[in-house]
């Protein structure tokens, strides 16, 4: 099992790497905890056992389950059942069961410690780590939620052998993007080794930036466009999907401002085609739309705000002029859909 601390100052925790580090639950549950909500979705079909008093609670599959709706009807389940403060929820899944069990455990009593126990490649490089909870609302993704760091985190490497082919490599997409954030030639690694290192920058970065005052943006790198994408797209691509087509956007943005070289956009383009990701745009989505999704985006400060790369690394960038930021995206529409 590999250990990997995130050191912040205050709440500090542990996430477990490897197989079978879902055993661990009963562990790392808070000792005041005499009651656990195990919150979960009907298709994940992983159990747990938390060693106390619990009851599973499902919510429902889909991108549209991540909403202020569910996490009401969670709050109402936990109060009817007589969840406590002391208590605790355990989320068992991916990322929108992390994000929508994380916010329902922030807010309800204010505040009852969270474990995820993450099922997917995506939740365990990202979803899972580093306190961000949300829910999406019909203008956006995420732009309700809270900062709630999890009492610890698993990350069962044993489970992601069972997920669908496209879950999985939704989840590479994440990966991808570690490739540009200090993670090097990730491929070249065994399975829960990639997972390791992915958590291991993260909880670097999450250390330094808690609640994303700064540098913690990077995170999002491929992430500005990639949720446009999901949104205009009707969430036609995966998240990791769409992050893998955000990424080489950002790619063909910086070097139209001068940041990297077409070697590095080339580097960009290597490493997601090498997962078998999707490199442009699908058809049908109007550049107009795209920028005013953009712009809502939840980092969008001073008009869009980007993460893109440059010879300083990663870094936050604004006062992008509207017209350079068409051309990216026309950059990276597949030759039958170009204007």
């Amino acid at each position: 099992m590999i250990v990997i601390p995130v050191p912040l100052a205050q709440n500090p925790y542990e996430v477990l790497v490897g197989d079978g580090a879902r055993h661990e639950l009963a562990r790392v549950v808070p000792q005041s905890a005499k009651r656990v909500a195990v919150v979960t979705q009907s298709g994940i079909g992983v159990t747990v056992d938390p060693g106390r008093e619990h009851r599973v609670f499902e919510m429902p599959d889909g991108e549209s389950s991540k909403s202020m709706a569910t996490v009401e009807s969670l709050c109402s389940q936990f109060s009817q059942w007589g969840l406590t403060r002391s208590d605790c929820v355990v989320a068992v899944g991916g990322g929108i069961v992390t994000d929508t069990a994380g916010f329902a455990a922030a807010v309800y009593h204010r505040g009852v410690a969270v474990v995820h126990v993450s099922t997917t490649l995506l939740g365990q490089i990202d979803a899972a780590i580093g306190g961000k909870t949300g829910v999406n609302l019909p203008e956006g993704k995420n732009l309700v939620g809270a900062f709630w760091q999890p009492s610890a985190v698993l990350c069962d490497t044993e489970l992601l052998a069972t997920l669908p082919p496209r879950e999985f490599r939704s989840g590479q997409g994440e990966l991808a993007k570690y490739h540009f954030l200090g993670g090097g030639e990730l491929d070249a690694l065994p399975l829960a080794q990639q997972v390791a290192a992915c958590v291991a920058i993260k909880a670097e970065v999450v250390a330094g930036d808690e609640r994303e005052s700064g540098r913690r943006a990077i995170l999002n790198y491929g992430h500005t466009l990639g949720h446009a994408i999901e949104i205009a797209g009707d969430h036609g691509l995966r998240h990791g999907e769409a992050v893998a087509v955000g990424l080489i956007f950002a790619a063909e943005l910086a070097v139209r401002l001068g940041r990297i070289d077409a070697q590095r956009v080339a580097e960009h383009r290597r490493v997601v085609a090498a997962y078998d990701l999707p490199g442009s745009l699908p058809q049908g989505l109007a550049t107009s739309e795209l920028i005013e999704l953009m712009g809502r985006d939840k980092k969008a400060l001073d008009g869009i705000t980007f993460v893109l790369d440059g010879p300083d690394g990663v870094e936050s960038v604004t006062g992008v002029d509207t017209e350079v930021i068409a051309a990216a995206i026309d950059a990276i529409r597949s030759q039958g859909d170009r204007p």
